[in-house]
């Protein structure tokens, strides 16, 4: 595919010469006055992005470790509410917080919210599982962690993300956990402590029971490593249209590296791929984003680490993944400034595309481990033209503060995204410069972006409520730009559900398509910049989960032939179609006449040029999509 990298550098050019706006720091002013406090170890410290009353402006809840936790509700005038005391969640307060995440677990138009909890290592607060907050629309929530059978499963949980691994249409739950036990006594926190004195943990994997329950099953789906977790993200890294699992695990030198599970549904089963994948990093993991980084249509991944992190590109049709870090110029091994130097402690990620010139930049959130402290300044890098380039004093963003989560979301509604980063209170006494420096978290409005935009919204219907897991691609002149709806990654935390893409200077896309989990596709054409739009599930184009349809293309990756199978439950009429990229029709493959049952075999040589295509089996029984891609 044809990448228009020479047009985004133009632009960034053209942006120099007349100068920039920064990020703007507008905590105060917007009413966000909140600091995590940590216990005896350094952990913590997550926020979720929530529109928990349906209004249109998105909220914020914020954990608080060992004190209070927040749940700022946006005004929607540039202000915020901090509105936890009356709103059902009064169970969390004695406990030690650490990350959230939210979904619709039973489907009624209204997020929920998961708070996980760290145990065993304070007598100040309560043990307790992690806890599951039902929202009751009326703007309140319900504490059912009883009810939903997650009271059973006590550990010390940080990182947790929802997707539906299944495809029934009801989110799963992934729970990332650090350590199961620890000897009593030890006050200090580090590599030798705790890889030598700490049982790293076995993570939760729970299965939604229709929007009723929560069972754990990571034993029966194959999830049953121990580490020391800290962020699981459901990601489809292989483009066949059902979520696979990437986890990330702090001294994985040491204990567990990180995991990459590939899903085999309908299988019921998550095969642990990481090493044919080249993805079984041992490094001191905290936190993942993930994004089209290279603009191919494949998922590219973003691991934060103590010292330099790693950028890996997808290089496609199960080939696995090559390390871009030092090419991409995200090798920071050190941070030299006059008030800090040494390697970067890296947190939460984030990939977004802050200047609208149609690639996304990383914000890479730092923080000095506490105790003990050492200013550790957070990293900010553009993309120009597919190299990064770090620019975190340059946009304002170069903060010194002990982060740990963050997020972005376009909390004002103008058309760009902001960033919110998750800051502890130093454990010590912190100064910048002889002045003592503030522990709060930073909510940094963005006036740096210029060009246009587009945000989509998604409700599903027969899938997801909002969209967890699906694709949307947006088709500028040749480019395809990919976002995918965000269940939770970061660091402890959970992104907008609303997809952003920068435009430049155009004022029309040429289509919108969403490529919804279990292989449904909708599009929308000549769709005009500048505007949020929200797009249902078409209920025509889903898949009965009733019924039993199945469909595949081998290879996946072809260079001239191409095998179809495809299986009809009962007797019915099927179609397969070719489509482009952009969602065009390029040729009926299979037009199968009324009366037929069983499995069903062809293949074909399709005179093609190389790109992404899109093969699809319409019947009564449910569409299925699959994507494959032409050498």
């Amino acid at each position: 595919m044809k990448k228009h990298y020479p047009i985004i550098l133009i632009l960034l050019v053209t942006h120099s010469l007349f100068g920039q706006s920064s990020f703007t720091e507008v905590s105060k002013e917007a009413g966000i006055n909140h600091a995590f406090v940590v216990d005896q170890a350094t952990f913590g410290g997550g926020a979720c992005v929530i529109d928990f009353d349906n209004d249109g402006w998105e909220d914020v809840y914020i954990t608080g470790g060992l004190i209070k936790d927040a749940l700022y509700k946006n005004n929607g005038d540039g202000s915020f509410t901090n509105v936890i005391d009356k709103m059902g969640f009064e169970n969390v307060f004695e406990t030690n917080t650490q990350g959230v995440t939210a979904a619709d677990v039973n489907r009624d138009g209204f997020k929920d919210l998961l708070v996980t909890t760290m145990n065993f290592l304070s007598t100040e607060r309560n043990s307790a599982p992690n806890f599951l907050f039902i929202n009751n629309g009326d703007g309140t929530f319900s504490d059912q962690t009883k009810e939903w059978g997650l009271d059973q499963y006590t550990s010390n949980s940080t990182g947790a993300s929802f997707g539906d691994i299944n495809k029934d249409g009801y989110p799963d739950l992934y729970v990332s956990n650090y350590y199961s036990s620890s000897p009593i006594g030890i006050n200090i926190y580090n590599e030798s402590t705790i890889t030598n004195s700490f049982v790293p943990a076995y993570d939760f994997l729970f299965l939604n029971t229709g929007g009723e329950s929560f069972i754990e099953v990571s034993e029966a789906y194959g999830v049953n490593h121990q580490g020391f977790g800290f962020q699981g993200v459901f990601s489809d890294f292989d483009n066949d249209r059902d979520l696979d699992l990437h986890v990330v695990n702090d001294f994985g030198f040491k204990k567990t590296p990180n995991r990459m599970y590939r899903n085999e549904y309908p299988r019921k089963k998550l095969l642990e791929r990481s090493n044919s994948l080249r993805l079984n990093y041992g490094m001191n993991a905290m936190g993942i984003a993930f994004a089209d980084v290279n603009l191919d249509g494949w998922m590219d991944y973003f691991v934060t680490n103590l010292s330099t992190s790693v950028l890996v590109y997808n290089k496609r049709n199960g080939e696995g993944f090559e390390d871009m870090t030092v090419q991409a110029n995200v090798a920071i091994p050190t941070i030299t400034d006059e008030e800090y130097s040494g390697p970067p402690i890296s947190w939460g990620a984030n990939f977004f595309d802050f200047d609208h010139d149609m690639d996304e930049d990383l914000f890479v959130c730092n923080g000095a481990l506490n105790p003990t402290i050492r200013l550790n300044p957070n990293l900010f890098f553009r993309n120009d033209g597919g190299r990064f380039q770090e620019v975190a004093k340059e946009y304002g963003l170069f903060d010194f503060r002990i982060g740990r989560g963050s997020v972005v979301f376009d909390y004002d509604k103008d058309g760009d995204l902001d960033l919110l980063v998750v800051n502890q209170a130093p454990r010590q006494p912190t100064t910048l410069n002889g002045k003592l420096l503030e522990a709060r978290c930073l909510l940094l409005r963005n006036d740096a972006a210029d060009g246009n935009w587009l945000q989509v919204e998604l409700e599903g219907m027969h899938t997801d409520k909002n969209g967890l897991g699906a694709r949307i691609e947006v088709v500028v002149d040749d480019l395809v730009l990919i976002r995918e709806i965000d269940g939770g990654s970061s660091h402890l935390s959970q992104n907008t559900t609303i997809a952003h893409f920068g435009l430049g200077d155009h004022e029309e896309v040429s289509s919108v398509t969403v490529h919804w989990i279990g292989g449904a596709l909708q599009q929308l054409s000549n769709v005009d910049a500048n505007q949020r739009i929200k797009i249902t599930e078409d209920t025509e184009t889903g898949i009965d989960p009733e019924m039993e349809v199945s469909f595949n293309v081998t290879p996946t990756a072809f260079r001239s032939q191409v095998t179809i199978t495809y299986e009809l439950p009962e007797s019915q009429s099927a179609t397969v179609n070719l489509y482009s990229a952009d969602g065009r029709l390029i040729e009926t493959l299979v037009n199968q006449a009324q009366g037929k049952i069983g499995v069903f075999q062809t293949t074909i040589s399709p005179d093609l040029p190389m790109g992404v295509y899109y093969f699809r089996l319409i019947s009564e029984s449910g569409n299925v999509t699959i994507q494959a891609v032409k050498g």
